[in-house]
This record gives structure tokens, sequence and C-alpha cells, in this order.
């Protein structure tokens, strides 16, 4: 989960229905499938699944040139996506059914 700026929740969602190709060759072939954000007021949550494993997926997007690129775009949208160490601020599973 993260948060974005209040009064950027438009913004947020047209920069996002107009994601750019580019990005979303990149994300696929860094191992995401089944990828979806949602917007509860300023918060956010991601779900996807991935391959190998979460580690490599994200290694591999963070090499990619439009990645970088989006999340420069975002800095004036988003208020962080990791915590003070450079960590990927996300949830621990507590409990799944199959």
């Amino acid at each position: 989960m993260f948060e974005i700026f209040e009064g950027q929740e438009a913004e947020y969602k047209k920069r996002h229905d107009e994601i750019w190709p580019e990005l979303v060759t990149a994300i696929k072939d860094a191992g995401f499938k089944n990828y979806s954000l949602f917007r509860r007021g300023v918060h956010v949550i991601g779900y996807f699944e991935v391959e190998p494993d979460v580690k490599t997926a994200f290694e591999k997007l963070g090499k990619s040139e439009a990645n970088a690129r989006w999340a420069e775009w975002f800095k004036d949208v988003i208020v962080n996506l990791t915590d003070n160490q450079g960590n990927l601020l996300e949830f621990k599973e507590v409990w799944h059914l199959d």
C-alpha cells in the first residue's frame, strides 16, 4: 500500500488510463501478471502475481528505462513507495485461502 497526494486522485487515474505501452511490456517482461491497482481516497493497494519471485521481478523491472521515467513522472503524485531504507512498502500475508 502507498499514498498519493491529496488532490491528485484524478491525475493518478488519468496517467494510468494512458499507461505507456513500453512500460506495460517492461512489466510483463519482468515476470508480472494479473496486476491490479485499487484506490480508496489517497490510499492505493497493488495486487500482482510474479514469476519466478517478487525480488527477481522487481530487480528486472528496476533496470527498465521506461520504469525509471514513469517513477520520475509520478514524483508529484505519489507520496512514497519505499520506507526510509529504500525498501518497497508492502503488506505481509497473514492468511490465504486456495
